[in-house]
């Protein structure tokens, strides 16, 4: 293992900023490994540590591919991290939407650039992802369908759904997009929590990208045995949103199936305790995503089920 300094920035007001990847093995670029791009992605940084200890054995012991290189960056955004800011500390903006970056532009642009002229390249690309809503959610895989790659990989995680998303306009300026763009076949991982880490939930995405790592050829690893993936498009999945604000009680579990009608959660004022809302699910399926702060505002995405 080699650790290195892939980018570095300096502060006026704190130490510098210095991103950290760990390279394994040497040759041909076959897999790059991202974790925390904001400053509460803490399971996602959890993950990749737990990487850099499972592909630190599997070097000693000579169960990397030959003529290959695999690299680890555990986090991007230190500065936020440690005071518990999702986005950057400075001006709020989110790395994930500067890609491919922009080395004379604003400090997150250049931040992108820095981390993206290290990690483009790889024919493989994972990145250890968050939802935008704070809550939990099922561990899954996501593509972006830009044409350039084959859904059909994303059963080599042996995780329990594969999910295809049609890239929007603002998706044009994520990691995960602009890795397909430089011809990067990119996937994002969801290991269910975001600023909690979930240690079962962690198990299983290191297991997951242990698993895709051995059918890629690029480890020689013995896994749990996985899901036989269900590969769907994000049509399939339905959004529910909240029809008032209040103190949000959730009564379901992610990964359980729901029926058309159910109850998944009930929201009440928060200054008399009278139940306001109730959220039931106009489909029946399995729920992927489930919101899990107390407060909840009217019109949000509280679940998401596959239908």
């Amino acid at each position: 293992m080699k650790k290195s300094i892939l980018f570095s920035l300096r502060s006026p007001y704190r130490e510098q900023l210095d991103i950290v990847g760990f390279h394994f093995g040497h040759g041909k670029k076959a897999l790059a490994i991202v974790g925390a791009m904001r400053g509460n992605e803490v399971q996602q940084m959890y993950v990749c540590s737990r990487m850099v200890q499972a592909l630190k054995k599997l070097g000693s012991s000579g169960k990397l591919a030959e003529d290959t290189e695999i690299l680890v960056v555990p986090c991007v955004n230190y500065y936020s991290m440690n005071i518990g800011k999702r986005f950057w500390a400075m001006d709020n903006t989110d790395i994930n939407r500067m890609f491919p970056g922009y080395d004379q532009g604003e400090t997150t642009q250049r931040i992108a650039d820095g981390v993206f002229s290290q990690i483009k390249g790889y024919e493989y690309g994972i990145q250890l992802a968050s939802f935008y809503q704070p809550g939990i959610f099922l561990p899954h895989v996501k593509m972006m369908d830009t044409g350039f790659t084959d859904p059909e990989i994303m059963k080599d995680f042996g995780l329990e759904f594969g999910i295809i998303r049609k890239p929007r306009p603002y998706d044009t300026t994520t990691l995960n997009f602009n890795w397909q763009v430089w011809e990067t076949k990119a996937f994002s991982v969801y290991a269910n929590a975001t600023d909690v880490i979930d240690v079962k939930a962690a198990d299983e995405a290191v297991n997951a990208i242990l698993r895709f790592m051995n059918n890629r050829g690029i480890v020689s690893a013995k896994t749990p045995p996985g899901y036989i993936t269900e590969i769907l498009d994000e049509s399939q999945t339905q959004q529910l949103r909240s029809e008032a604000a209040g103190l949000f009680f959730r009564v379901t579990d992610i990964g359980k199936n729901v029926e058309n009608g159910d109850v998944l959660g009930r929201i009440y004022d928060p200054l008399d305790g009278e139940l306001v809302a109730e959220i039931r699910t106009p489909v029946s399926g399995t729920v992927y995503f489930a919101y899990n702060s107390p407060l909840i505002n009217a019109k949000t995405v509280c679940f998401k089920i596959i239908k």
